[in-house]
Formats: C-alpha cells, sequence, structure tokens
C-alpha cells in the first residue's frame, strides 16, 4: 500500500478533531534506565535512552498489519532507540486482556493497540502508561476517551473513521439499479455499529433500503452471506474485522451470485470486493507512531492530543476489475477518475 506523502506537519496541525506467542512469556518490556518516562516527561532524541514499546494488536488482515508497519516505520524515521515486543490476540477477547496486563505488568514505556478491542483492554490495564491507539473508529464513543479533541486521560490516536457518505455515493455511481443493500457486520464490534448507522442514514438520503445482517463471529459469515443472495442487490460492509479476517468467504458466496460488494477498506477489495473509498492504513499507523515519539521524546501528553482523523480526500478510490467482471458491474469511470485497480495486489 503507497503512503500518503502528506505534510507530517500538517498532519499535526490539520487533524480534524505475531500469532499470539507466548502472551504469558513476552520478553520484559521495562525501560533500560531506571527512569521511565512517561506521559509528560521529557527524554531527548539521542541521549541514549532506549524505549520499550507493547504492541498489541487484535488480529491478523491486510489493514490492521499495514496500521502495524506504518507505526514501526514512523519509529524507524524518528531515529529513536527502541525495543518492541509484537503480540497479536487472534480476535480473542480474552487474549486481549491477558496480553494488556503482561505488557502493563513488564514496564513497558509506552503500549500501541490497534483496534477497539485492543484499546480497551490496554485502557482497563493502566491509567499510568501512555497508550496510543489506531484502526479505531470513534474513541469517544467506544468509551476510551472523554473527548476526541481532548481525550482526558492516558490514550491518544488516529482514527479510521471511514467516509461513509462517499462510500455510499460510490455504491450509488457504480449500481444504480440497486433497490435493498445489505448492510453485513459483527455485533460484537462497536466501531461497526457506528459506521452502519451513518450508512443507513445516508442510504436513507438516497432513497436506497436497506437491511442489516449480523455476525457473532467468524464462523457465520457463509451462512449469513448465503441469506443475502436474493435479498440484496448490493452488500455494505465496514472496516469491521471480523469480516475483513473472513472477506474471502464473503466474496466466494457474494460474487459467485452476482452480488457487488462495497466496503470499508482497500484489503477487503484486495479479497474480493468490488470497489472502496479507503483509509490508508499505513499512513494511519505512521501518524500514530509520530505521535508515540512526541510523547516518548517531547513530554507531549496524551490528555491534550486530539484523536487524529483522515479526510476523504485523503483516501484512496480502489476497485477490484476481477470481481466487477465476475459480478458484471462497469468500473471503468474509477479508472477515469484515477482509481487504483488492487485485484492484482
Amino acid at each position: 500500500m503507497e503512503r500518503n506523502m502528506l505534510s507530517r506537519r500538517a498532519f499535526a496541525k490539520g487533524f480534524t478533531a505475531v500469532a499470539l506467542t507466548g502472551a504469558l512469556g513476552l520478553a520484559g518490556c521495562g525501560n533500560s534506565s531506571d527512569d521511565a518516562p512517561a506521559a509528560g516527561s521529557t527524554a531527548a532524541s539521542g541521549d541514549g535512552t532506549t524505549y520499550k514499546i507493547g504492541v498489541l494488536q487484535l488480529t491478523e488482515h491486510t489493514a490492521l498489519d499495514a496500521a502495524n508497519d506504518g507505526f514501526v516505520k514512523a519509529l524507524d524515521d524518528s531515529g529513536i532507540s527502541y525495543e518492541i515486543e509484537q503480540q497479536n490476540a487472534q480476535n480473542d477477547q480474552s487474549a486481549c486482556q491477558t496480553i494488556a496486563q503482561t505488557l502493563v505488568n513488564d514496564g513497558c514505556d509506552l503500549i500501541l493497540a490497534i483496534a477497539t478491542p485492543a484499546a480497551q483492554a490496554v485502557a482497563g490495564a493502566t491509567t499510568e502508561i501512555p497508550i496510543v491507539g489506531t484502526a479505531i473508529t470513534d474513541f469517544a464513543a467506544s468509551g476510551l476517551v472523554d473527548d476526541n479533541d481532548a481525550p482526558g486521560g492516558n490514550l491518544t490516536g488516529t482514527s479510521d473513521m471511514n467516509p461513509v457518505a462517499d462510500q455510499m455515493d460510490l455504491l450509488q455511481r457504480l449500481l444504480p439499479d440497486a433497490k435493498t443493500v445489505g448492510l453485513l457486520y459483527c455485533t460484537a464490534e462497536s466501531n461497526s455499529d457506528i459506521q452502519i448507522a451513518m450508512a443507513e442514514e445516508e442510504l436513507d438520503k438516497l432513497g436506497i433500503a436497506h437491511e442489516r445482517y449480523t455476525v457473532s463471529s467468524s464462523n457465520e459469515i457463509q451462512q449469513v452471506v448465503e441469506s443475502m443472495v436474493g435479498a440484496v442487490d448490493a452488500i455494505y460492509t465496514p472496516t469491521d474485522n471480523t469480516i475483513a479476517a473472513g472477506m474471502t468467504t464473503v466474496a466466494m458466496v457474494a460474487n459467485e451470485n452476482g452480488v457487488p460488494t462495497i466496503c470499508g477498506e482497500v484489503g477487503m477489495v484486495e479479497n474480493g470486493g468490488l470497489a472502496s473509498v479507503s483509509i490508508n492504513y499505513e499512513e494511519l499507523g505512521y501518524r500514530a507512531g509520530e505521535m508515540a515519539v512526541e510523547i516518548l521524546t517531547e513530554g507531549a501528553d496524551p490528555a491534550e492530543m486530539a484523536i487524529g482523523t483522515m479526510t476523504a480526500d485523503e483516501c484512496d478510490l480502489v476497485y477490484n476489475q476481477q470481481t466487477a467482471d465476475e459480478v458484471g458491474v462497469d468500473v471503468s469511470a474509477l479508472a477515469d477518475e484515477g482509481g487504483k485497480d488492487v485485484s492484482a495486489a
């Protein structure tokens, strides 16, 4: 995924508002010096400090992996010395809690939480260690901060709030005859509820009927998508981690039956969805990494660091030509608009 090369400083000023390996046997995350820096303290870059950073990623799929990669790249680009402990909860809530508590007990200088359940687990384990979250739709609505503009605690980060209105506009342009849209998401993810409600509001404005189709786990995806065949003209699925991880199953059923899927992000399009106006997750993670560096080296206080978001203009227009051919949808207009075909990604 190509990282957006927008000015980093413009981001700071212009933002609105590996497998679960040994969770109980993590390498210690204590700082190499006796005095570990906390939120509000100052450690000058290049002073010999090696920072200990813990990472808790909810699950493995393209978007979250890209956010993780972007975060690490920002650390590397900053020139700081650090040790990082990567942990993946494999979409298991109890594993999130176990890993979060272990990272806290080991005294990490900062913890990166990728996706809402991961951030909720870490926030529940510490009110002192700085936490940077990313790939989280609405920090305030998820109970992670007091306010997205003024978090008020030890947690801040970057939001993957989607340009849902633009995605619904894309759906209507590509599928002008669609009368009913099936909204597919996992009920266990609060971020999905937020995006689905936004999609419903936009579809109402467009005069398109809609119906919710939900799963509680990945095991239900195939059956639920099969139930949509013949009942809906198109599917919309937001940046839902469960659906993203199971997107090949969604595409297998939907595409075979000629039901196009508009997706929340590029990885889902790569795995068989039709198109998206997509957040660039590597860039999102990079910006979270920049925030982490400010906290560690400049004494920035997470309580005063507004949650960062990306505008629709910063998002990527993507489509899958192979899927378009399979479901019989003309996407040539997207190519003319500078959209990227990710079918060969």
